[in-house]
């Protein structure tokens, strides 16, 4: 094989999968032989038989990222591919998304498949995009609280287990509505095909500058999804008094009281995803939705 295009690879998996650690070690043993410098992601490397490589953790590949040539390889669902992409997109390093879960909207290389597309990457032959990032942060009596980014979304709403929680929504400091709902989805595109879907939103194509804002379980029926453009800064204040919570891709969480505020907007980084040559978010769309046993379509 000529020169890779890369010429390290940081491994992730999601180590608590059957098979993922054997499925990293020929990863590994594979790239070393075509060439690439192979490290391993320090949790992965704790938790998984991987000997020979080095282990990094992803703030140090961070720091080394300024040399070029760095790219991701994550083994496992999409869960893992946002855990690994909120923490790397700030570096500018890309993604490549290997499925060992079950949905797989990123991580969209099978595992039988690995080896010809990472070949083909290798070579500089894949489809690259780009995905926007949601930045935010809760302020409480002035003081920042809490923050956090999201690939997928920000979801404020009821952490306790009856009653609707009241929003109060500002655009670019324009009041838009107060809602009464079980809660509020603030959704990327990527986001767009995950709760927000569920709960009734639209499908945004990934190149869209838009973000989405879908209630869930609104109290009145006319208060609908709504997409907004990507550059707006979008205020929440919580007026219900408690028993509210605010996450960011459901994974990072804060308790909020009445009075405080979530400000969001889309972040200058961007999370980098590689594809194989080919690649149709049309195609994954159909694939992952079932279009094609409704519409009798072939992949």
């Amino acid at each position: 094989m000529p020169t890779p295009v890369f010429q390290q690879v940081i491994l992730i998996g999601k180590y608590q999968a059957a098979g993922v650690s054997r499925t990293l070690a020929e990863i590994g043993g594979w790239l070393a032989e075509n060439g690439v410098e192979v490290y391993v992601e320090r949790q992965t490397a704790h938790h998984c038989d991987l000997p020979g490589h080095a282990d990094l953790s992803l703030a140090e590949v961070g720091q080394r990222a300024a040399t070029g040539g760095w790219v991701a390889v994550v083994v496992g669902g999409d869960g893992t591919m946002l855990g690994a992409s909120r923490q790397l997109a700030p570096f500018g390093i890309p993604l490549v998304g290997i499925n060992a879960g079950r949905l797989g909207f990123i991580t969209d290389i099978t595992e039988a498949d690995w080896r010809l597309a990472l070949g083909a990457m290798l070579a500089g032959r894949f489809e690259r995009e780009q995905r926007a990032v949601l930045a935010g942060e809760v302020v409480r009596d002035g003081q920042r609280i809490f923050e956090g980014i999201a690939i997928n979304d920000v979801v404020v709403n009821r952490s306790g287990a009856y009653g609707l929680v009241e929003l109060r929504v500002d655009v670019d400091e324009r009041f838009m509505y107060v809602q009464r709902a079980d809660g509020l989805i603030v959704a990327t595109p990527t986001g767009s095909t995950a709760y927000a879907m569920s709960a009734g939103g639209p499908i945004l194509h990934p190149s869209v500058p838009g973000l989405v804002l879908v209630p869930i379980a609104a109290h009145t029926l006319s208060n609908r999804p709504i997409v907004l453009p990507e550059h707006v800064r979008i205020d929440i204040e919580v007026v219900s008094p408690k028993d509210v919570g605010v996450n960011f891709d459901m994974q990072h969480f804060a308790d909020l009281l009445g009075g405080d505020r979530i400000t969001l907007h889309v972040s200058p980084h961007r999370a980098v995803f590689l594809h194989p040559p080919g690649w149709s978010y049309y195609a994954t769309l159909r694939k992952k939705l079932h279009w094609h046993e409704i519409l009798g379509a072939e992949d």
